[in-house]
């Protein structure tokens, strides 16, 4: 664990029960008239659309509003939502919703702000500029993006994910309302909790983890492995959701601090190909990636597995780590989460394709603490068959 270290988020991250009322304050601060709301469809259709814009009109706002973010967003969307922004004079961008909503939003502040084209900015430090400022608004407790620096999205036409990763990308304000996560079915309350569990394993056991980052990451993991199971099955439940949600927070500063690791690069082929939701994905592929990881980190698996409610005390290191793994798969089984690819129309035939995919996703693989080639992205695949 390197000593030299930077840390960075969110300029500024405001957390508590009812934090949505106090939007319109948050966006004058940002000297904000005419924000860009973002939102995915099935939240405007439940009643957040007209609820947000009621309070920002109240206070004297004009509010311009894209809710057609897919819940795996196209490139295009991103160029769709900042000519929206320019169209409509707009000088903010409120991104609310999953991971979806608020990586396209992010993308539309930037594209506007930099009156550029998101095919301009994919990769890493790309973008040339500040865009419009931003507010993110996270209704699950799952991908961390309102603190990130990361914004991914679909290229249909290469069948795969592509992101855009650059520090003008941290939103100005993270605005998390623990009250807005209650509704969430367990299904979707299962898989983004273990997004963000998936998020706080990877942060805590990347080569690039420092101090810091692996204080907020193991929290984390704390956290979600002792609400998670209550949040799933007894949604109503305010003190497990607003424990996930900070779970979730902690993750995506441990996300955007460290770096994620294989998880990520062998499901992003899996989201552009097959259309697998980002969230489902990392769950199904997290066990056999710890599996394979645990040589190249046997104490930090031994301290996930201890963050997660294993007694290790006395274990020598190898099954104090084998229980890290154990414990994970015993949380996917509690929380109903269906697994195996085989589920979601993968076939054997399809994992060298896959692989090589996985293998131009650079950034996570060098972050992994034991090197993967393709031959072992393929046997991690089958694994997870």
């Amino acid at each position: 664990m390197n000593p030299l270290f930077t840390f960075t988020g969110a300029k500024k991250i405001v957390f508590g029960k009812g934090a949505l009322e106090r939007l319109p304050e948050h966006l004058a601060e940002l000297k904000g008239k005419r924000p860009l709301v973002v939102l995915d469809g099935a939240l405007s259709r439940a009643g957040l659309r007209e609820r947000v814009c009621r309070l920002l009109e109240e206070a004297g706002g004009s509010v311009a509003v894209y809710d057609a973010v897919e819940g795996e967003p196209a490139l295009e969307q991103a160029d769709e939502g900042a000519r929206l922004a320019l169209e409509n004079q707009c000088d903010t961008v409120v991104g609310i919703g999953g991971g979806s909503a608020m990586d396209a939003a992010k993308a539309m502040a930037a594209v506007a702000g930099n009156r550029a084209r998101a095919m301009d900015f994919l990769g890493l430090n790309r973008v040339p500029g500040p865009g419009l400022p931003t507010i993110m608004v996270p209704t699950t407790a799952g991908t961390g993006s309102e603190v990130t620096f990361t914004a991914v999205f679909i290229r249909k036409d290469l069948k795969k994910k592509e992101g855009m990763n650059s520090p003008y990308l941290y939103p100005d304000v993270a605005l998390l309302d623990p009250l807005l996560t209650v509704g969430l079915p367990p299904l979707a309350t299962a898989t983004t909790g273990m997004d963000a569990l998936c998020h706080a394993i990877e942060s805590y056991t990347s080569v690039n983890a420092s101090p810091m980052s692996a204080l907020v990451s193991l929290e984390a993991i704390r956290l979600i492995g002792a609400n998670l199971r209550t949040a799933v099955h007894d949604g109503p439940n305010l003190r497990a959701r607003e424990a996930m949600l900070l779970g979730s927070l902690y993750a995506g500063l441990g996300l955007a601090n460290a770096g994620v690791t294989a998880v990520h690069s062998l499901s992003y082929p899996l989201g552009g190909r097959f259309g697998v939701p980002h969230g489902l994905a990392n769950t199904i592929l997290l066990p056999a990636v710890m599996e394979f990881n645990l040589p190249g980190a046997l104490e930090k698996f031994a301290a996930v597995a201890d963050a997660l409610g294993e007694d290790v005390d006395g274990m020598p290191p190898r099954e104090a780590a084998q229980l890290a793994v154990e414990a994970v798969n015993a949380l996917i089984r509690d929380c109903c989460i269906p697994m195996g690819l085989g589920r979601l129309g993968v076939g054997e035939a399809d994992f060298p394709d896959l692989a090589a995919v996985a293998m131009t996703v650079a950034r996570p693989l060098a972050n992994n603490p034991r090197r993967v080639t393709a031959e072992d992205a393929v046997g991690i695949y089958r694994e997870a068959f």
